[in-house]
């Protein structure tokens, strides 16, 4: 999987803003996603379109995108290949890509942060992960 960030061809785990963490909240993965590298009309190293493709198809055997009428409409795409098309043509733009597949992750992640906020054992060990994490 590449980085979020532009120029990254892998996740870096010293670089927290590169990828999205099972322990992130929902607010980071938004920001997260929102910062990510994603440029228009290309799908080939684009981090959004990995994620899609990789973490929320395999997940949800689908990609909601939720968007306005005056931009096409909400869409459920059940195909990889016409999700590529889409976004390849224009028809499917980042600003609208962003915001939906920030909903499917945490959609993704939101049973893994119930369970470290209310399991005692879980919540400890998530505590001494977060010590050791690199920051820059």
């Amino acid at each position: 999987m590449p980085g979020l960030l532009e120029g990254q061809e892998k996740m870096s785990k010293s670089d927290p803003n590169s990828a999205i963490f099972m322990e992130d909240s929902e607010g980071d993965v938004n920001v997260k996603i929102k910062k990510a590298f994603c440029p228009p009309q290309v799908t080939e190293g684009n981090p959004c379109i990995e994620y899609i493709e990789h973490i929320v198809f395999p997940w949800f055997s689908k990609f909601e995108l939720n968007r306005s009428e005056a931009n096409g409409g909400s869409k459920t795409y059940t195909d990889m290949a016409e999700l590529k098309a889409d976004y390849t043509s224009g028809a499917l733009h980042p600003a609208d890509l962003k915001p939906s597949l920030s909903k499917s992750l945490n959609a993704i992640l939101e049973p893994v942060r119930q369970h470290f906020a209310n399991n005692k054992e879980a919540a400890a060990l998530l505590k001494q992960v977060r010590s050791y994490k690199v920051t820059r």
